[in-house]
C-alpha cells in the first residue's frame, strides 16, 4: 500500500522539529537531505518539503549553496519573539475574557494556578515552566481562534529554541504568579479590557526579566575570561 505523501511528510518534519528543539541538531548545525533519507527511510521529497517547512517557520534558516542550519537563536531574537507573544496573548485573553464560556475557563486556569504554585515551593522550575504553557495554552483555546492557536504554539517554540527561560531570573516567580492571578480574576470576572492589559504586562515583564538574567549571565562570562 502506497503512504500517503502528506504522511510521509508529516513524519519528516515531527522529527527535524522534534530533534532541533530537543537540542539533538544545536544552534548552527547544518541539516542536509542525505544523512536524513538514510536515518529516516524516507526518499528526498518529502525530506526536502519538510525542510522548507522549517525554514518557512523560523526553525531553519537557508544559506545558499550551503544547504539548511538551525539558526543561532540571539537576545535580540527572544525579545523579539516576546513582543509578537504581547500581541498575540493580549488578543487571545480579550477573546478567552468575552466568551460564553470564560468562567469555565478560569475554575481550569485556577487549578493550574495551584499546580503551579506547589511547582515554586518544590524549585522545580521545569514543572513550572509546563505549567505555564499550560496556563497560556488553556487561554490561546479559549479565544476561540482556530489561526491563532498555530501561530502562538509557533512562537513559543522558537523562545525554546534559545534554552532559556525568563522564569530563572531572581525573584521573577512569584511576581509571574501574582501576574497570573490578574489575569485569571479579569477572565472570572468576563473583562476583556483588563485581561488583556495584565496579560500583556505579563509577557512584557518575563521578556524584561529575560534580558536582565541574559545580561547578568553575559557579564559573569566575560567576567571569568583571562
Amino acid at each position: 500500500m502506497t503512504v500517503p505523501r502528506h504522511t510521509l511528510l508529516n513524519a519528516a518534519y515531527d522529527h527535524l522539529r522534534a530533534a532541533i528543539l530537543e537540542g539533538s541538531l544545536t544552534p548552527g548545525s547544518r541539516v542536509t537531505v542525505r544523512p536524513l533519507t538514510e536515518q529516516l527511510g524516507l526518499s528526498p521529497t518529502p525530506i526536502k518539503a519538510a525542510l522548507a517547512a522549517l525554514e518557512r517557520e523560523g526553525f531553519l534558516i537557508s544559506v545558499p549553496h550551503r544547504g539548511y542550519f538551525v539558526p543561532e537563536v540571539t537576545t535580540g531574537d527572544l525579545l523579539e519573539l516576546y513582543e509578537l507573544r504581547e500581541a498575540l496573548d493580549g488578543i487571545a485573553a480579550r477573546r478567552t475574557a468575552g466568551a460564553p464560556g470564560h468562567d469555565r475557563i478560569a475554575a481550569q486556569l485556577d487549578r493550574l494556578l495551584d499546580k503551579q504554585r506547589e511547582a515554586i515551593e518544590a524549585n522545580n522550575l521545569h514543572s513550572y515552566g509546563e505549567l505555564d504553557l499550560a496556563f497560556h495554552r488553556l487561554i490561546w483555546e479559549g479565544s476561540g481562534s482556530r489561526r491563532l492557536i498555530p501561530i502562538a504554539e509557533n512562537l513559543i517554540a522558537q523562545v525554546r529554541l534559545g534554552n532559556r527561560l525568563s522564569a530563572r531570573a531572581p525573584g521573577r516567580l512569584p511576581v509571574a504568579i501574582e501576574e497570573h492571578e490578574a489575569i485569571l480574576e479579569a477572565i472570572r470576572k468576563g473583562d476583556p479590557r483588563a485581561a488583556e492589559r495584565h496579560i500583556r504586562l505579563h509577557v512584557r515583564e518575563a521578556g524584561a526579566a529575560l534580558q536582565r538574567y541574559l545580561e547578568v549571565r553575559s557579564a559573569a562570562e566575560q567576567a571569568q575570561q583571562p
